[in-house]
């Protein structure tokens, strides 16, 4: 476990940890040799001089107190290094998350991440702080006994010795037995914290439509697996605790005997036989404590193992010498994409000049939105080429190739601060001017005139406090900031009202205006903008052409042209999107 600490806190952060183990491997074995003292204050307390004794009691008295110090600055070292290697780990983590891919964070290692960087780090760094000493001296400190053992009395020594494989197999078995239990309480824990959290936002939902009952069964079914798993957990470790317990008390039995043993046939004092017996005793605490401490170093583990597994996650290649492009126009050469073993894009290829759209259509999972992602190098291709400018995006510089990309999604995230601090987030350097400018131009100015602080109001955790069309005018205002030459845009009307679609459609087009644009779109108002139209279906092109063209054929645009139609005519009689 220390090598997988070391590895995650990596080389500016090893070395204190380094110092901190072995100042607590020292004071282990400084506790361990002043029982060693025992054994002479023993021998001269039960002789024939009990005054001799003082000596020893003074020498013991000297260990006992240097192992005091050594245990206050080791303690001491720990909490330091804990604080010092919780606030590394988290500048770790973020620096490695940001320069992980974006197509890297499904909505499963969101929340994975989630918990990890709250209270995953915290556990894990709590090792050195609580749990690394006392684990140590469990470990350290009987084996340092032991070796007193032998130096005093071999075959007591070795009697004890004896036990030493035994608890080490034992604990190793444990460990073992309880990996897989320890990782579906995990697993259960996270799942159960999503629908906690689910199941406390969607009350408004819940209640409007009477269904605060169904959600409720799963939210009690996750709570029920989390506590299944956690008695599975609990009775897996049961057998090694106990066997613990049994070896422990096998081991002081087998010592107990073995010195009456000695001591009848006069091989050994009564006084030896009692200091021996007094380190067994001290040897056996520890050992004890070892079925507690193992148990939150295994939870600790694990949470250090995901940590360990999301900073060992290579980030996408960066060229060694990379090409800035003079163009912005775009470019798929037999593009071939698979995730999880399935073929999301297959041998596709087609074209944008600078300046056009291209609109993107098609069913469900057709691979619409892995387009834009290929295109923002979100996730690299298993074949082919995607190009920009003529440049292979791998080729690109990931801060250049960004800068020139400017994103608009469905689904909009805002930070928890102000408006004008979320439309900066486009070009931070940005004047006052600029901002207002872009806001006017996304109809975002509406927004801010009738919310209470204005451009000083607040949105919320995620925009929590601004309706879907508000974020999407924030977001689009953020995108006209940023002024990139190539824009890309993820359905962004699909799920707003008349009034804010409008709204947000005004400022698309202001958004588009002389620019290369990719849109994945259903909506037929945003499809007939494209200059050419590309319906997509398993991830391979089934159609393209222009919107009349397509048309014209009949084929699969035609259908969902019509569909749209009527879907449009059902949805507002006496009006359809073409209007």
């Amino acid at each position: 476990m220390i090598r997988m600490l070391l590895r995650v806190l990596g080389h500016e952060y090893a070395p204190p940890m380094r110092r901190t183990v072995a100042l607590m491997t020292a004071t282990a074995v400084a506790e361990g040799l002043s029982y060693a003292l025992l054994v002479p204050v023993l021998r001269a307390l039960f002789g024939g001089g009990p005054a001799d004794a003082w000596p020893w009691l003074a020498g013991f008295g000297a260990a006992v107190a240097v192992y005091a110090v050594l245990r206050y600055l080791s303690d001491l070292s720990g909490f330091r290094v804990g604080t010092t290697l919780l606030r590394g780990v988290y500048h770790r983590f973020g620096d490695h998350l940001a320069r992980l891919p974006l197509g890297w964070f499904t909505a499963r290692r969101v929340g994975e991440v989630s918990v990890l960087a709250s209270e995953g780090v915290l556990q894990a760094m709590g090792v050195a702080a609580h749990l690394l000493a006392p684990f140590i001296s469990a470990c350290v400190t009987p084996l340092t006994i032991v070796v007193v053992m032998l130096a005093f009395n071999w075959q007591m020594g070795l009697a004890a010795l004896v036990a030493v494989p035994v608890v080490a197999a034992i604990q190793i078995w444990t460990g073992r037995s309880t990996a897989a239990t320890d990782a579906e309480r995990g697993e259960r824990g996270d799942e159960a914290t999503g629908r906690v959290i689910e199941y406390l936002q969607a009350q408004p939902v819940l209640r409007a439509g009477g269904r605060s009952g169904e959600h409720f069964r799963l939210l009690d079914d996750a709570l029920s697996g989390l506590q299944r798993a956690a008695r599975r957990s609990l009775l897996s470790a049961l057998p090694g605790a106990v066997g613990l317990t049994l070896t422990v008390q096998a081991m002081f039995t087998a010592l107990l005997a073995l010195g009456a043993y000695l001591a009848l046939g006069g091989n050994i004092g009564a006084a030896e036989v009692l200091a021996i017996l007094v380190l067994a005793a001290r040897c056996a605490d520890p050992l004890l404590s070892l079925s507690d401490i193992g148990g939150k170093v295994r939870s600790a583990r694990f949470d250090l193992a995901r940590l360990d597994a999301v900073v060992r996650t290579e980030p996408l290649p960066q060229a060694r010498e990379p090409i800035q492009p003079v163009r912005h126009d775009l470019e798929f050469e037999s593009v071939t994409f698979r995730q999880n073993g399935h073929t999301v894009i297959g041998d596709l290829s087609l074209s944008v000049p600078e300046g056009r759209r291209l609109a993107v259509v098609g069913p469900s999972g057709a691979g619409k939105s892995t387009l834009l992602q290929l295109l923002a190098r979100f996730h690299d291709v298993d074949a082919g080429v995607v190009r920009v400018g003529g440049v292979d995006v791998r080729a690109i510089d990931t801060e250049v190739l960004m800068a020139r990309i400017a994103i608009v999604f469905q689904d909009v995230y805002l930070f928890d601060g102000t408006i004008e601090e979320n439309v900066r987030l486009g070009r931070p350097g940005a004047g006052e001017a600029e901002v207002r400018a872009a806001a006017t131009a996304a109809r975002l100015d509406e927004v801010i005139e009738r919310l209470p602080g204005a451009w000083a109001a607040k949105v919320g955790e995620g925009g929590a406090l601004l309706s879907g069309g508000e974020r999407q005018r924030v977001s689009i205002a953020r995108a006209l900031l940023k002024d990139a030459p190539i824009v890309l845009l993820d359905e962004v009307t699909s799920a707003l009202d008349p009034l804010n679609e409008a709204a947000v459609h005004e400022g698309i087009d202001r958004l588009m205006a002389g620019r290369t644009v990719v849109m994945v779109a259903h909506r037929l108002r945003t499809v007939q903008r494209a200059d050419h139209i590309v319906f997509l279906d398993g991830g391979r092109i089934a159609e393209e052409g222009s919107h009349d063209e397509l048309l014209r054929r009949g084929g699969r645009y035609a259908d969902f042209w019509n569909l749209s139609l009527a879907s449009a005519a059902a949805r507002r009689p006496g009006r359809t999107d073409q209007e």
